[in-house]
């Protein structure tokens, strides 16, 4: 039977509107007789904005509600950050497309226009990322870095409100929003590793939803899904989350993939990182193999520290 209307589950974010509207567009252009519906959700990280996110607890506070429409049927296509999705997908959920990647860069927004090196010592700066934590103050252990919450307008006014030397966000959220302006430096990827999908959107639909499948696919880039194919296997064996400081970034060229990972402890004293190289038809397996390299050059213990921090904090949370 023919659509005529297909429901798309969002945030509420003025970014993430941004992007699913693009979406929206983009698919309208292919199928100019199909009427598209944004419909925003709030998720579990949205509502609770006055801790940091790594207190929060949990796997996929900015999805979950989404994906939980999605199986329901209230929406019939959602549109996520891929960094925030979980490494693994719920039963009966996968993922149709993923679009061209943006700059999935770190960028430092300074509010005296200092670079990142040039930051006197003891100054606050802000993020909303562990793994940008742990990154920064290995580099910078100096440096004092508080959590920021809130959707992208509240965290640049907070340099002003609480007194920050400045603030480190993701590039593809500036860009997106007309605000690469601001940016007074962006961070090398050698510097600061980005998140596991970062830069990238995903389009996450019903498994048995052939239709929209076929739909769907003319937004895939092959090399962007190949790309995060890897990063996300590397995500799944270290069941990584917002609470953990992981890091993880694939690059495409000439049929193979370069995959860079990252395991820090919360502090930023240890990082282990390495590279990996393999063919692009095997992006699952080379997640894998980096995985378990970093586990085993002492990523294990890392993560069984913060796991167990992490335990501790969904328990608390439990009692409240």
């Amino acid at each position: 039977m023919a659509r005529d209307l297909i429901k798309i589950g969002t945030r509420g974010s003025p970014l993430a509107l941004k992007q699913s509207t693009w979406v929206k567009k983009a698919l309208s252009g292919r199928y100019p007789s199909l009427h598209l519906e944004l419909v925003p959700i709030k998720t579990k990280g949205d509502k609770i904005l006055d801790v940091p996110l790594a207190a929060v607890g949990g796997k996929g506070l900015f999805v979950k509600e989404i994906e939980e429409a999605l199986l329901s049927g209230e929406v019939d296509l959602a549109v996520h950050s891929m960094k925030d999705m979980p490494g693994e997908l719920p039963p009966g959920l996968v993922i149709g497309a993923v679009p061209l990647r943006e700059d999935p860069r770190d960028v430092w927004i300074s509010r005296d226009q200092v670079s990142f090196q040039a930051i006197p010592p003891q100054k606050k700066i802000g993020t909303s990322s562990l793994r940008r934590k742990s990154q920064l103050l290995h580099l910078r252990p100096d440096l004092q870095v508080v959590p920021l919450r809130g959707n992208l307008d509240s965290r640049i006014r907070k340099i002003e409100t609480e007194d920050l030397e400045g603030i480190i966000l993701a590039a593809a959220g500036l860009n997106r929003m007309g605000l690469s302006g601001l940016v007074t430096q962006i961070l090398d990827i050698g510097l600061c590793l980005p998140a596991v999908g970062q830069g990238a959107l995903v389009l996450e639909i019903r498994e048995e939803d052939d239709a929209l499948k076929e739909m769907v696919s003319c937004l895939n880039h092959q090399e962007t899904a190949l790309c995060t194919q890897a990063e996300r296997s590397f995500l799944k064996r270290l069941q990584g989350g917002c609470q953990v400081p992981l890091a993880g970034h694939a690059r495409f060229r000439e049929g193979r993939l370069s995959l860079a990972g990252l395991i820090a402890s919360l502090d930023g004293s240890v990082v282990i990182k390495e590279k990996m190289e393999g063919p692009a038809g095997d992006p699952e397996g080379l997640g894998l193999r980096l995985a378990e390299h970093l586990l085993d050059r002492g990523g294990r213990e890392i993560l069984d520290q913060v796991y167990r921090q992490e335990e501790k904090t969904e328990i608390k949370q439990t009692r409240l």
